[in-house]
Order: structure tokens, then C-alpha cells, then sequence
């Protein structure tokens, strides 16, 4: 209980700090930053936990429960969440915020990180669908925090869209619950994950069915996998960095935990091959859409949204080729987290320097801001899947595995898309990076601070790309040994 605590409770103490203390002052923001640092801690715990062979729970009938994949998720959103504490709005002075921004920022932000602490935490798929609609209105507040007509639009699309994607996902819920109830009985925790893996294989069939393909579209949507993604490029090139850092690097991931948890349901009543067609499917035709997308970008921030769609469809794919694959996709999912947050991040002091998010208008990055260029120069080159990053390192175990299931015109498919998704970002960047910088352009870097926590997210990604750490490798096999038959 104690350990739930900490990681659950920082982000609530800090949104009711911003919202008692008015008007804002930067106290608050660094009260927020430091009791970040408690939630990753306590998601470490959790880690320690679930390594040592224990599945955490509290609350009357397992209210909330941490296993090997919500320990991962945990983690994730914890360190991002974090990050958008130390390096968003309200710590640095000169910045384009005034206090009633600050102010909703950290109010909203803290909320967001707890909705999805939460969903990945609870042991209800009902308290869990209640989350990630949470999360659609904590962030969907913060995406017009600099108010503009396109702001404004962005954050409707993304609310409309969202909430069909998440009533859909309800609709799967309620079909499940109700074939739960008519075989089985009434029970106090009939939505409890565990008891529906356990009830699963006297399901019916065709009942199953329908509800995995009504929560798989529902929550795809909230993961932007294609068709549903049209909200996803809109938001986050309109959203601060630090929202889209969160949005991206771990709200995505989030969505694909509820997708993950029914998949486990669905396999025991169907068996694999029927939720491994979808995955595939969806995986590819998102992986197509983005490879696509990125070539002809011309805005770095949509350019990094489109690779987010890219990256969540691999991770789809892992997720249809078995326990391999699905050893692969969660260790993408990590790796992906730490690159495009990082990514997000830069992309603000981008921003700041050039006023503006038109990849024509950015050259010479190298000179005028050789820290910020140089990092995301790697960042970018980490997200095209080269060594001696980690994202190369789960990329090939992806292909592997799909090898070794004989997927081998799917594995064609996805080696070609890739390269041409290699082929639209690298050269986007090298526009960025050389040519002669705008004489209106000021020389050298705003801040250095900032740089540190984001020169540790790619120093992890180089580890990840040389070694697996054997804690990370042993909670991901626990992943793959529990959710894949």
C-alpha cells in the first residue's frame, strides 16, 4: 500500500498545490519537480517488487494491482511525467508563459500523469476505461495553452475523436461483462482482470470476439494506430512540448496497456492467431500511413507525431508474432518512450530560438545552437532505428521474431517501410542541421540546464543499444510469459 502511495500520490499533492497557491510562483514548480522524483521511486519499488516475484496489491478486492507490465508502464510514465516537471512551464525564467498558463499547466499536467498512473494500476478494466477517458480531458485542457484558432481545433478534434474511440472501447467492455455474467454469475469483481483471464476460456467465442474488435478500435484510437489517427498529428503540433513529450512518449503506450490486458482475455477464450491478425494488420497498415507521412512533412512537430505513429504500429506488430515478438515491442515501447520525450522537449528550445515549426525555416541548427542540434541530431538518428541506440536493438528482435514465426512477407514489408521512413527523416534533418543560419537568428543556447536530464534519456538509449540490463530483461520476459499463451 505504501508503495502505491508514492507512486500515486505526488502527482495529486502537486496539482493541489498549483491550484491552492495563487497567483503561481516557482516554488511550486520546483515542489513539483522534487515530488516527481518520489514517483519515479516509487515505480522502482514497484519494479524491485515484481522482480522479486510478488504481484502488489491494495484496496478492498485488489482495487488497484501491479504485475510485470504495469510495473513497465509505471515506470514509464513516471520518469516522463518527471521530465515534464523539471522542463516545463514554470522553473525557467524569460519564458513564453504567463502565470494563469504556468498555473494550468501544472494543475492539469499532474493530473494527466495521475489518470495514467492510475490505468495502469488498477485491477478493473472498468476503473482502467474510467482513466484513460480522464486522461483525454486532463490533457485536452492543455493543448490550447497558447490560445489560437488552430489550438482551439486541435484540442476538439482530439476530444471528438477520443471519445468515440473510448465508447467504442465501453461498448467492448459492456459486451464482456455481460457474457461474464450470464456464464458465470454476479460477482463483486467480475471486471477484475485476473478473474476475467481466469473465467475467459468458457466465454463464448463469437461474443469475445466482437468485444476485442470494439475495445481494440476504441482504445487504437486513443493510440493513434491508422485509420483512427487523424487527431494525433493536430495535437501534438499544437500542444507545449512538455504535453506532447507525455502525449507521445507514454499517453500511446498507455492506450495500448488496455489494448494488451483484453488481448490476455481474448487469447485464453480464442487463442492467439485471431488477436495476432489484428495486431498485425493495424500494425502494418500504421506502419505504412506514417513511413508515407514522414516523407513529405514539412513541420518538425508533425514530423515527430507521424514517427510516434510509426513506432506505436511496430510495436502492434511485435505484439501479433508471440512471445518473442511481444519481448521486442515492449522493449520498443521503453525505448521509444525515452527517445520521443527527449525529442519533444528539444524541439520547444527549437522552437524558441527560430519561432517557428516549418522544417525549411530551420537551418543551420548546428551553429547556432551546437548542444540542442547535437542531441537532437541523435535523437532523430536513434528514432530511424541506427546503433548504437536501443531502438535498433528491439527493431531487429522485432524482425527476428518475425522470422522465426515465419512471417516473412509481413517482416518484407515492414523492412521496406522503414526504410523508407529512415529515408524521409534523415533527410528532413540534414536540412535542419547544415546550410547558413538566418543572420535574424541569435547564436548559442538559451539554457544549459535543461540539456542534462535530456543527455541522460539518450545516454539510456546507448545503453540500451549495447546491453540489456538484466532487471529490464527479466520484467519483460515476465510480460511476454503472462500475456502470450
Amino acid at each position: 500500500m505504501a508503495t502505491l502511495l508514492l507512486l500515486l500520490t505526488p502527482p495529486v499533492l502537486s496539482a493541489a498545490l498549483a491550484a491552492v497557491v495563487r497567483p503561481y510562483r516557482r516554488a511550486v514548480g520546483w515542489a513539483n519537480a522534487l515530488l516527481s522524483l518520489v514517483s519515479i521511486g516509487g515505480a522502482l519499488t514497484l519494479w524491485a517488487h515484481v522482480l522479486a516475484g510478488h504481484v502488489v496489491t491494495s484496496g478492498p478486492g485488489e482495487f488497484l494491482r501491479v504485475d510485470a507490465l504495469s510495473a513497465l508502464l509505471g515506470f514509464g510514465v513516471s520518469v516522463v511525467g518527471a521530465l515534464a516537471a523539471w522542463l516545463g512551464p514554470g522553473l525557467s525564467r524569460g519564458e513564453d508563459y504567463d502565470a494563469i498558463q504556468t498555473r494550468r499547466f501544472r494543475i492539469f499536467a499532474n493530473l494527466f500523469t495521475f489518470t495514467m498512473l492510475f490505468a495502469v494500476s488498477a485491477s478493473s478494466v472498468g476503473f482502467m476505461w474510467i482513466a484513460i477517458e480522464a486522461t483525454t480531458i486532463t490533457s485536452a485542457v492543455l493543448i490550447p495553452l497558447h490560445l489560437s484558432k488552430a489550438s482551439v481545433e486541435a484540442s476538439w478534434k482530439y476530444i471528438l475523436l477520443s471519445s468515440v474511440g473510448i465508447a467504442l472501447a465501453f461498448a467492448g467492455t459492456v459486451l464482456a461483462y455481460v457474457d461474464f455474467v450470464a456464464i458465470v454469475g454476479r460477482q463483486d469483481a467480475a471486471l477484475n482482470w485476473p478473474v476475467l483471464v481466469a473465467a475467459a476460456p468458457s466465454l463464448h467465442p463469437e461474443v469475445m470476439r466482437l468485444a476485442f474488435v470494439f475495445v481494440l478500435v476504441g482504445y487504437g484510437t486513443k493510440a493513434g494506430l491508422a485509420p483512427m489517427h487523424t487527431w494525433l498529428p493536430d495535437a501534438h503540433a499544437e500542444a507545449p512540448a512538455a504535453l506532447s513529450a507525455m502525449m507521445s512518449g507514454v499517453l500511446l503506450a498507455v492506450a495500448l496497456y488496455a489494448v494488451i490486458r483484453w488481448a490476455a482475455v481474448a487469447n485464453a477464450t480464442l487463442g492467439a492467431a485471431f488477436t495476432d491478425q489484428f495486431f498485425l494488420g493495424l500494425g502494418l497498415l500504421s506502419l505504412g500511413m506514417a513511413a508515407f507521412s514522414l516523407v513529405r512533412q514539412h513541420n518538425y512537430k508533425r514530423l515527430l507525431a507521424y514517427s510516434s505513429i510509426e513506432h506505436t504500429g511496430l510495436v502492434c506488430v511485435g505484439l501479433g508474432l508471440g512471445p518473442l515478438g511481444t519481448f521486442a515491442a515492449m522493449l520498443h515501447l521503453l525505448n521509444h518512450t525515452l527517445a520521443k520525450s527527449m525529442l519533444f522537449f528539444l524541439s520547444a528550445r527549437v522552437q524558441q530560438r527560430y519561432q517557428t515549426t516549418r522544417i525549411g525555416e530551420v537551418t543551420g541548427l548546428l551553429q547556432t545552437m551546437p548542444a540542442t542540434g547535437g542531441l537532437f541530431a541523435a535523437g532523430l538518428l536513434a528514432l530511424a532505428g541506427l546503433p548504437p541506440f536501443g531502438i535498433f536493438v528491439s527493431e531487429f528482435a522485432l524482425l527476428r521474431a518475425g522470422f522465426a514465426a515465419g512471417r516473412f512477407w509481413a517482416m518484407g514489408l515492414v523492412l521496406l517501410l522503414l526504410t523508407v521512413a529512415f529515408v524521409g527523416v534523415i533527410a528532413h534533418l540534414n536540412r535542419m542541421l547544415y546550410g547558413a543560419p538566418s543572420p535574424r537568428v541569435p547564436r548559442g543556447e538559451p539554457s544549459r540546464w535543461p540539456l542534462i536530464p535530456l543527455a541522460l534519456c539518450l545516454a539510456a538509449l546507448v545503453v540500451l543499444g549495447l546491453t540489456i540490463p538484466s532487471p529490464l530483461e527479466r520484467l519483460i520476459a515476465g510480460i511476454a510469459g503472462t500475456f502470450v499463451p
